[in-house]
């Protein structure tokens, strides 16, 4: 698996990379290139809040214009629903015929937010990981996975050049895989909205609800349904989830073995089958877009209710009294 995909670092030596963005992962990506030895320049409007940021930590700060003229390869690290207006308005224009275009995420390509200009190399190199720790890994001298995709190569060297900027970014000192945009968009999508940011979420909060409603307090249901989940996912990463079960006790083993089916059905199943459909036919992308558009008033909403549920409330308070412990 990557066995194949040896970055060739001369590449990346031998050019000028632009940041465009310097939030989580533009960062660090930005410092990790700097100090793999890549010249690097953070574009970033004469507005922006990160300028000093990104000038304290000794990096060259240019307009995004300015950086992304002079840059052999740029990587547009800015939110999603912020790169269609920061690619139309200041990158197109000013790329270079020949040099290349970089995405951590596949989503604007895939969208149709961004179409890019047939003259360029347009590529993807996507961590798996949050930017402080792709920064993290990088200073502990390993890396966070990564996987590499083609969507135009103009150049002949849109691969070889992406793979170069993996090793740049500290993915090359851990495993690179091959995928294409489509592959990774629609999968990213799907792992967020089904597990890490809409089942787990929400898995708990029920499960913390059902607790609170069976008569048990709120600060021991929160230790049991939210607080020892990380310790169970630090051990499905590290050992699967056979290697979980092996270093939990046998009652665990059986209740989780046992209960698990009934909670994952298959109507559960099916709404799985659905929201990755909803991906793969663009009806997501299509309603995620319409809601940005009109001001993300749903989505604010949404985050106020949640904001506002038991498992939060109780949440900070049993965080607050171990700070205070």
């Amino acid at each position: 698996m990557g066995s194949s995909l040896v970055p060739n670092p001369q590449l990346l030596l031998d050019r000028t990379v632009a940041i465009v963005g310097y939030g989580n992962q533009g960062r660090a990506q930005a410092l990790n290139l700097r100090d793999s030895g890549a010249r690097v320049v953070v574009g970033l409007r004469e507005s922006s809040a990160h300028r000093g940021t990104a000038e304290a930590e000794g990096l060259s700060v240019l307009p995004i214009e300015e950086a992304v003229a002079g840059a052999d390869i740029v990587a547009m690290l800015v939110p999603d629903m912020k790169m269609a207006e920061a690619y139309e308005g200041f990158v197109r224009i000013a790329l270079g015929p020949g040099s290349a275009l970089l995405f951590a995420h596949g989503f604007a390509i895939l969208s149709g937010m961004i179409c890019p200009r047939e003259d360029v190399d347009v590529v993807l190199v996507s961590p798996k990981g949050v930017g402080t720790g792709v920064r993290r890994k990088y200073e502990e001298g390993s890396g966070v996975p990564g996987l590499v995709a083609v969507h135009q190569d103009v150049s002949g060297r849109a691969r070889d050049l992406a793979l170069a900027y993996a090793w740049g970014i500290g993915c090359g000192r851990s495993l690179l895989m091959e995928t294409t945009f489509r592959e990774e968009t629609e999968t990213d999508l799907f792992g967020e909205q089904v597990v890490l940011c809409g089942g787990i979420p929400n898995l708990i909060s029920a499960a913390f609800e059902t607790l609170l409603e069976a008569g048990y307090t709120p600060e021991i249901a929160y230790f049991e349904t939210l607080y020892e989940t990380k310790l169970i996912v630090d051990l499905i990463v590290e050992r699967g989830i056979a290697g979980m079960r092996e270093a939990i006790s046998d009652t665990a083993q059986w209740g989780g073995l046992t209960a698990g089916t009934r909670i994952v059905t298959d109507e559960t199943r099916q709404a799985m089958r659905e929201t990755i459909e909803s991906i793969r036919s663009g009806k997501f992308a299509e309603g995620w877009l319409r809601e940005a558009r009109l001001g993300s008033h749903t989505l604010d909403a949404l985050k106020s209710i949640e904001r506002g549920l038991a498992v939060e409330r109780t949440g900070a308070e049993v965080r607050k009294a171990m700070e205070d412990a």
